[in-house]
Order: structure tokens, then sequence, then C-alpha cells
């Protein structure tokens, strides 16, 4: 131990001496989330540890969650940018480093963390996440992104790293209360489902993937997805493969109550648990799981929906987007560089 403290003070003292060579890290953080403090001291002591220039810490704001923050450490020449808050902060750094080749970092301190959740990032422990924030491995990750269109015809073009949605997932969300999800994180997801699913009402939806057939169906949600993984074990859609260069598309199309709970089983048991052995998969046939049409999923490169009458709530990675008439989902492949714990 001894050892190893001099030789990490020896390097401290040699880098000091060449400041200018040492690599830099910019943080790009949220200062409405708890543990700033605590982020503050670890970031800058593994920073130290690791040769690193002291931090560029630079906040976001409520007109910007990250992604102008991001254009200005890029601006700023660092080495590394590190994205501290929950997954609208992530999301919009990662629009911000979109095409850079700038390796990212997170450390998530916010309360659903899903994307942090789906590569395996720690939640639950700040100092691991920095830690792997300046050591992990390099990945290259697929991007999302949506055009869509407002009731008004404005459009816009967003990023998203988990999956989006156009039906009665945005609704949910949209009635999340705050404060509850301050408290309890992600479960107020459920408590908002809970009110949510009675009053819901199908839409009809125009849909395709690639340049394949037009579909019309009444449906309750569309999903595009980079992963499939949500928290409770609760595996919405099991194929979804954040660098495959495809995205994944569910389609939620229940007819009654019934058909929801056959829809919850197949998400909480036969995606996480029967389709993983050739038993389960032959229970799935049995029971006519794999024939079931409740939910269906389809993959490709783009993904256009339509709105057939009005407009729907529309929501990416777990945050509300208002609504929209139609949007126009395409993959930038391999666009974004993140740092975790393995390549598996």
């Amino acid at each position: 131990m001894e050892y190893v403290c001099s030789v990490v003070r020896g390097g401290k003292q040699q880098a000091a001496e060449t400041a200018g060579d040492q690599p830099r890290v910019a943080v790009i953080f949220n200062p409405s989330k708890q543990g700033v403090e605590n982020l503050r001291k670890a970031i800058t002591e593994v920073a130290a540890l690791q040769g690193f220039a002291e931090p560029l810490w630079i906040e976001t704001t409520v007109d910007d969650p990250g992604k102008g923050m991001a254009h200005e450490a890029r601006e700023s020449k660092v080495d590394l940018v590190i994205a501290a808050g929950g997954d609208g902060t992530v999301r919009s750094v990662a629009a911000g480093l979109r095409d850079s080749g700038l390796p990212m970092g997170i450390v998530p301190i916010g309360t659903g963390n899903l994307f942090a959740r789906n590569v395996d990032i720690p939640v639950n422990d700040m100092r691991d996440a920095v830690v792997l924030a300046f050591s992990g491995l390099d990945r290259a990750v697929d991007v999302v992104v949506a055009d869509i269109t407002r009731p008004n015809g404005d459009t816009e073009t967003h990023t998203s790293l988990v999956m989006a949605g156009i039906g009665i997932d945005a609704t949910m969300i949209s009635s999340t209360n705050p404060d509850l999800k301050k408290r309890v994180g992600w479960l107020a997801y459920v408590d908002a489902g809970l009110r949510a699913l009675p009053a819901s009402k199908p839409y009809r939806a125009y849909y395709r993937t690639d340049a394949g057939r037009l579909h019309r169906s009444k449906v309750s949600t569309i999903l595009v997805a980079n992963l499939g993984y949500l928290p409770g074990n609760i595996e919405l859609i099991p194929d979804a493969q954040l660098d495959d260069g495809r995205l994944d598309m569910a389609v939620l199309q229940p007819r009654n109550f019934l058909e929801w709970l056959f829809i919850w089983r197949k998400v909480t048991w036969e995606n996480p648990v029967l389709r993983k052995s050739a038993i389960g998969r032959q229970i799935m046939d049995l029971t006519g799981g794999s024939r079931r049409r409740e939910i269906v999923y389809s993959r490709g490169r783009s993904v256009d929906i339509e709105i057939g009458e009005g407009a729907e709530e529309f929501e990416i990675d777990g945050d509300e987007f208002g609504t929209v008439v139609s949007a126009r989902f395409t993959v930038d492949p391999a666009a974004l560089i993140i740092r975790v714990p393995s390549l598996d």
C-alpha cells in the first residue's frame, strides 16, 4: 500500500510540473440534484488519482439540460466528458457529443437512470460510477434520432438513448407526481400508470419500418427503442441492442383489460424468463404466447409513425415532450462513445 501511495504521489508531483500535458475532464451536472457536493468531492479525488488536471465544472440550466454544455466542453478541448444527472441530462449531453468521438462517462444521480441501468453503470454507488467514468472501457453505441411534427406544423429533432413512445406511456409519464418521483424514484411511474390506464383510449396509427408495408391499427402506444430493459425486471423489448445499428419497435394494441394482463405477463415473465431456455419457449408455444398479438415487435433502420386523428402524448427516455401528430425515427450507428464496465 505504501508503494502504491508513493507512486501516486510521485505521479501527481510530476503531473503538476507538466500540467499542460495532463488530460482534462469536463463535468456537466444538474445542480438541482441531490448529492452535488459529494459528486464534486469524488470527481476531484479520482481525477487527481488518475492524473487529470483540475476538472472543468459546467452546470446545466432549465432551458438547456446539457447539449449546449457538451458543445462548450468540446470547444474546451477536453479528453473526457462526464454527464452527472438523470436520464434527461445524460440524453442531452449525448446529443451534444454525438459523432464527436469524445468519450462520455456517466454518474447517475437521477431517479430512473434507465440508460445507466441498461449498460451496468452503478446507480447506487457514486464513487464506483466516478471511477468507471475515468477508467472504464470505451464502447460505441447507437443514437436514436427523432424528427417530430407538432400539432401546429412545427418540426423538431431530438435524440434518444433508451426508448421513445407515443401514447399511454407518454400520458403516464406526463401525469407522474414529481414529489412522489423524488421520494420513491421509478416506482412513481407505477402509480401514474395505475391512474392513466383506466382512462386510456386507443388511437388510430399508421406506421412502418424502413420502406416496408404501411400498417394501420388502433394502438395504445408505439415504442421505438435502442434498449428494452426497465426497472423491476421488466424486459419490454427483449431483442433491443444498443450497438446493432437497428431500431426495435413495439406496438401495444390490447383490446381490453385481460389483454393488458397478457402484456404484463409477457414483459415480466415470458421475455425475461421463459424465452431464455428451450423448455421455456416450449411452454410459450403451448400457452399461445408466441401467437398472441397484444404486443407486436419489428425491427429496422427507420420507423415512421403518423397519428390518424388529432395528436398524442410523446415521451423520450422517461421525460415528457408534449404532443405530436407524426414522428420519423432513424438510427445513427455507433455515434456515441460511452464508458462501461465491460464490452459484453
